[in-house]
């Protein structure tokens, strides 16, 4: 019985562990080239690998009207990633990742309306720490230097904003991951979100070619990103929700990792404080149902 969990679990924190390492590529990427030329060459990239990888794995297929649900979470993505990597180009890997962390308690309440659940007394009090985390997260920027610049704030706010999208995709992705194979994920994940961007680029024009070494760094990426995706769907599609959600968790270590070896970044104690914060509020809107219709509405909402 073990045997089935093990293999999800550690296929979800390898997820993890190569979507935290994309982002600090990311983040180098996007300080020299900008987040939209960036972002839109990564999934250009993504979505070549990903043809071949989908039509070795399953040739001739089509998904037929999951083209909708593709596109669907796709749309909310895209938006997701720009503000999340316009966010952590302004700030610490580490401040980035644990202010995301708030995500799985909006999406609590997302599902009480798009899913029609009750907003609990456990939700609320789950709100509450994860505010009192993120505020605390902002008061350690109040009080470290340079912290009361601009674009430090935006970019905390770009962050926030961008786990109200991350939100919407929790309650998206399960259902999207028990619907399609991996690899189809992974290849229309990419492909409508290059679109999307191209789409906003012809709106408000388009970045320019990155040059030279930054292309290492945006095909590490793509190639990082689009193994995640495979990872995490098949974890998703095979494991509940609410066991899967701690190793979520795992992608603050490898944020904060990343940051102090290639950004030079250091943890201070209000980040800790304030990421334990929203875990901890995390943990109280989960529950830990095991099962009924309770424990199905966690899997529903808590990937």
């Amino acid at each position: 019985m073990a045997r089935p969990l093990f293999l999800p679990l550690v296929a979800a924190a390898c997820g993890i562990a190569t979507f935290s390492i994309m982002d600090a590529l990311m983040k180098r990427a996007s300080i020299v080239s900008g987040v939209h030329a960036a972002l839109l060459w990564r999934n250009i990239i993504g979505a070549g690998i990903g043809i071949v990888v989908w039509q070795i794995t399953h040739p001739g297929a089509w998904p037929g009207r999951r083209m909708v649900m593709h596109a669907m979470r796709a749309s909310v993505t895209s938006g997701m990633a720009f503000a999340f990597f316009w966010g952590i180009v302004r700030t610490p890997m580490a401040v980035g990742m644990a202010l995301s962390f708030i995500a799985p308690i909006i999406a609590l309440f997302m599902a009480g309306f798009a899913l029609g659940e009750a907003i609990t007394r456990r939700a609320l009090a789950a709100s509450a720490l994860g505010l009192l985390g993120v505020g605390v997260i902002g008061l350690g920027r109040m009080q470290g230097a340079g912290a009361m610049e601009p674009q430090a704030w935006q970019g905390m706010a770009a962050i926030l904003g961008s786990a109200v999208l991350y939100a919407a995709n929790l309650v998206m992705q399960r259902h999207q991951a028990q619907m399609a194979p991996p690899a189809e994920i992974a290849f229309f994940q990419s492909l409508f979100t290059a679109m999307f961007l191209a789409l906003a680029g012809l709106a408000v024009g388009l970045p320019p070619v990155p040059q030279g070494e930054v292309w290492r760094d945006i095909g590490g990426a793509a190639g990082l990103s689009f193994v995640s995706l495979m990872l995490l769907s098949w974890g998703w599609a095979r494991a509940p929700a609410h066991r899967l959600l701690p190793v979520e968790y795992s992608a603050f270590l490898w944020a904060a990792l990343m940051g102090w070896i290639w950004f030079g970044e250091r943890l201070d104690i209000y980040t800790l404080g304030g990421a334990a914060l929203v875990v901890a509020g995390c943990w109280v809107g989960a529950g830990g149902h095991e099962g009924g219709q309770k424990g199905d509405h966690t899997e529903q909402v808590g990937l």
